[in-house]
């Protein structure tokens, strides 16, 4: 597999996950984040370097190696903050493989207009849901 320079915006839960796997699996890894105090929460294997700064900035995109990047992951808790980084990465240095966290549902559309990749934790959640209903439904057919 080849390698990938990955940068990730936002360091919590979703941001942090994704920086040590994807460092653990090899890649290059650059974990974007306002709040430095964030980083220590980085595993001890993450091999990456870490950017304090606000992503939605292109001097802090380019600290962080957006010129050479071969995919961005906005993960922050904020669907406006997403929708910008994705467009800058996305528009302004032309990274092709940029996916933004969309917390509502609703915002969904907006980000599809600007022709941003998604994914919508609460989408997925309430699909999994349905999903057991179905099976609990097909449980008491049998």
């Amino acid at each position: 597999m080849a390698e990938l320079y990955v940068i990730v915006v936002g360091c919590g839960r979703l941001g942090r996950l994704l920086a040590n796997r994807l460092s653990g699996e090899g890649h290059q890894v650059v974990v974007v984040d306002r709040d430095v105090n964030r980083f220590a929460n980085l595993s001890t294997e993450f091999s990456g370097f870490t950017v304090e700064g606000n992503a939605v900035e292109p001097a802090v995109l380019r600290q962080a190696g957006i010129e050479k990047a071969d995919c961005l992951f906005a993960t922050t808790d904020k669907d406006n903050v997403n929708l910008m980084v994705a467009q800058v990465a996305n528009k302004i240095f032309g990274v092709e493989n940029v996916v933004a966290r969309v917390f509502d549902p609703a915002h969904a559309a907006m980000f599809r207009e600007f022709q941003v990749q998604t994914i919508s934790p609460t989408k997925l959640s309430a699909d999994a849901f349905l999903q057991l209903v179905s099976a609990f439904q097909e449980e008491q057919i049998v």
